[in-house]
């Protein structure tokens, strides 16, 4: 049952992390849920945590209304990923993004991300969420 409550507490600590980030509270996201050892997978940062850290303040400047709504969260061993519809605001459109978390105990050692603007036009049905 430990193994269960560690695993839906990194699936938490995921979705804080991510919601912070957004809001612009950046610096509470890696104090609270950063190791010290965190590295990144994000190609246009150095892969360091303080390069990425700046960027994702310099975002959350440039895009206060910035909104994260969580669509999906799975978990195996000591993986998170965390499928998110993201809108930097009103009249920007609807990104579908992939974090992968690595975590080492309670705090996040790794990440990538990936993701995928909305078309405008799509012929597909289903939509991306």
């Amino acid at each position: 049952m430990q193994e269960a409550s560690k695993a839906s507490n990194r699936k938490q600590a995921a979705i804080s992390f991510l919601k912070l980030a957004a809001s612009g509270n950046v610096s509470e996201a890696y104090g609270n849920y950063i190791s010290p050892t965190f590295r990144h997978h994000n190609p246009y940062f150095a892969g360091d945590a303080e390069s990425l850290k700046k960027g994702m303040a310099e975002a959350a400047a440039k895009f206060p209304d910035t909104t994260l709504e969580v669509q999906n969260v799975f978990e195996e061993g000591d993986l998170v990923a965390v499928h998110s519809r993201v809108q930097h605001g009103p009249d920007e459109p609807e990104i579908s993004v992939v974090h992968i978390f690595r975590y080492e105990g309670e705090r996040i050692a790794e990440m990538w991300d990936v993701g995928m603007e909305a078309p405008k036009e799509s012929p597909n049905e289903n939509g991306m969420f």
